[in-house]
């Protein structure tokens, strides 16, 4: 598996990492977690070093399901973990509200470090951007949590220019994790340009859409209410059924290619920038390995070019998040 440094840090990861998710949240139904133990195993068999998790994920039992499956083999992989929210008392999925006060920051990385069951975690991300907390506030606690050697790097996500800017002015930071794919591009206007003049690396979530760049969803698929799709606007049935004209586009380069639709969306993703991670999740070892071929794929700058200019003549429809989630986005 290829190796790629995360903006001018010095950490290296697989070029391919690996969502951990829906392994046990957001997209039910969920395997067993013995077969999700030995996915991760494979995953690591296969070169991949790079997974990603958050305490919200369950809450809680995603970290753990990491934590159990990664122990033995902690020193030849790169954990990425997420704090940002209060996550209801009794345990429940979903939360109360944001929280990215220092204190808490504090308290509830010790938390994610048992469950993870190591010492350091190596990027530290917060998940979602508060508003009621100063961004320099946020860094100067993970900062602290850095020199104190519970954490390695600092990391956003979905956070906009300016905060990105003024959090990295405190502590530099090592990567923003941001939702990129054919499917949505709205980082290539000012985040992308942003992260290189800064030397941050960029790790894309949700680089097939959800699952919808993998061609093995359309206009007829139902989701379980439990489903986090069911909630997105992306998702309906008459915006699926326009957006299939991406995923024939896929579908066309792919068989030329020898390959599938994933991949070439994958393949896409990483010829952007030699900074770009991507992440995508599954649940099943034939994806994971369909995941990793994309990085054997190359893609011709004429080719890239084809793809680029045929999804800028096709129009996306529907919103990718609910409202009441698109307004904790980009702050």
């Amino acid at each position: 598996m290829e190796k790629r440094k995360l903006g001018n840090s010095n950490l290296e990861v697989s070029a391919i990492g690996l969502g951990c998710m829906g392994m046990n949240f957001s997209f039910p139904p969920f395997p067993e977690k013995k077969e999700m133990i030995y996915l991760l195993h494979k995953a690591v068999d296969m070169g991949e070093t790079f997974f990603d998790t958050a305490e919200v994920y369950g809450p809680f039992t995603n970290e753990e399901l990491v934590g159990e499956a990664l122990s033995s083999v902690r020193d030849k992989v790169v954990i990425a973990t997420k704090f940002g929210f209060n996550l209801n008392p009794d345990g429940s999925p979903g939360w109360t509200g944001l929280n990215s006060r220092p204190e808490h920051i504090k308290q509830v990385v010790e938390a994610s470090l048992k469950r993870l069951k190591t010492d350091y975690i190596d990027i530290y991300y917060q998940h979602r951007v508060d508003p009621e907390v100063p961004i320099e506030e946020v860094a100067g606690a993970v900062q602290d949590l850095i020199k104190a050697g519970k954490v390695k790097y600092f990391g956003l996500s979905e956070a906009g220019v300016q905060t990105i800017r003024r959090a990295h002015a405190v502590q530099p930071v090592t990567a923003l994790q941001s939702e990129y794919s054919l499917w949505w591009r709205e980082p290539e206007d000012e985040i992308l340009p942003t992260l290189e003049e800064l030397g941050i690396g960029f790790v894309p979530f949700s680089p097939l859409g959800r699952g919808f760049l993998t061609g093995t969803i359309n206009e007829n698929t139902t989701f379980d209410k439990t489903d986090f799709r069911s909630t997105v606007p992306r998702f309906t049935p008459e915006n699926l059924k326009a957006n299939q004209a991406v995923v024939d586009l896929l579908a066309q380069v792919a068989k030329r290619k020898n390959a599938t639709p994933a991949q070439i969306a994958l393949a896409w993703l990483l010829a952007q920038k030699p900074w770009i991670v991507p992440i995508p999740g599954t649940t099943k070892l034939k994806r994971l390995e369909e995941n990793l071929g994309a990085a054997s794929i190359e893609l011709s700058s004429e080719e890239l070019l084809d793809i680029r200019t045929a999804v800028d003549n096709i129009e996306i429809a529907g919103n990718r998040y609910s409202e009441a989630t698109q307004k904790m986005i980009n702050r």
